[in-house]
């Protein structure tokens, strides 16, 4: 192992650039060449690769988004994409590389171990969606962004003895949702994985408004369907003033927090040293706070565990 690679890939996530400095910083100490490749698997099959010196990641530590760039690529699902990113890595003298990302940037990553390619992963993403880790990277970075939004939200929407309904990301899973809700005191929690009525929480608005309650906050995660909607339908049924917020992207960005900035190093230091002990077709994480690393096929198939405990939590808390 004397040359390596590092690319971050799909969604970009709070301390990425954390992991990348890590990486690069890591292998240097450790005597290896590290070249970093530009937007993902689209710059690999494109062959857009640069040296990475310890001067290249000076100043990133503190700042979100990737410093690489990312980019989907459709052609990497391709056999004949495969082929090309195998033919760079070949002609680059590439002996081994770091992927950060997601479950797709996984999977790419499983199709390169499973033509016999060196690849280690390394969890970036603030869905906090991959069953094997405890947490991912940039997953507290936006909490925080979105506890910010819903403690401004919480003003104005007293203000006004106002229902918010607060729409968050994660895709499928309800993580931001459930952490948010809890920590941000939000009356309601709609997640992927557990059913929702609708009459339900419209009741349980109407009594609190009746002991005097001014406001109320329904966090949503987008994988329960429109905030908008659910806006509409508890509107029609209660004649409440019911406004839906969508944050968007903006969970996504932001300078990251000593948690990611913190686990981002862990990880990825812990993948080039993967690398050098000769494993191959990993992926790590965390686990009970301790850094391990497993197979990345096992990883993938794991299911996902909602936690039941912390959901029941904020139904008793919300009373």
């Amino acid at each position: 192992m004397r040359r390596i690679a590092v690319l971050t890939s799909g969604g970009d996530a709070p301390g990425m650039n954390a992991a990348i400095r890590a990486v690069v910083r890591y292998s240097i100490y450790k005597g290896l060449q590290i070249f970093g490749i530009e937007r993902g698997y689209k710059g690999l099959i494109e062959g857009d690769l640069k040296e990475m010196l310890i001067p290249s990641v000076g100043d990133i530590i503190h700042r979100g988004g990737t410093m690489l760039r990312s980019a989907r690529c459709l052609e990497f699902m391709e056999e004949e994409g495969k082929k090309r990113a195998l033919n760079i890595l070949d002609v680059f003298k590439i002996d081994g590389l770091v992927v950060i990302g997601g479950d797709g940037t996984f999977r790419g990553a499983k199709t390169l171990c499973d033509a016999g390619f060196p690849v280690i992963g390394v969890p970036g993403t603030i869905d906090n969606d991959l069953a094997y880790t405890d947490y991912t990277i940039g997953f507290d970075t936006a909490l925080n962004t979105v506890l910010d939004a819903v403690s401004k939200l919480r003003d104005t929407t007293s203000s006004h003895e106002r229902v918010s309904i607060i729409e968050v990301m994660g895709r499928n899973c309800g993580d931001i949702a459930l952490y948010t809700g809890l920590g941000g005191g939000a009356e309601e929690i709609l997640v992927p994985e557990t059913k929702h009525d609708i009459d339900n929480i419209c009741k349980k608005i109407l009594l609190s408004a009746n002991r005097g309650k001014t406001q109320s906050i329904i966090m949503v995660a987008e994988g329960v369907g429109s905030a908008n909607d659910i806006c509409a339908q508890i509107h029609e049924k209660t004649g409440l003033d019911v406004r839906a917020t969508i944050l968007g992207h903006i969970q996504r960005g932001g300078s990251p927090t000593a948690k990611d900035r913190i686990l981002a190093s862990q990880f990825a230091a812990h993948a080039v040293q993967c690398l050098l002990d000769g494993k191959s077709s990993r992926v790590v994480g965390i686990r009970e706070n301790k850094i391990m690393d497993m197979d990345i096929t096992e990883a993938l198939d794991m299911k996902s565990k909602f936690n039941e405990s912390m959901y029941e939590l904020t139904k008793i808390l919300s009373i």
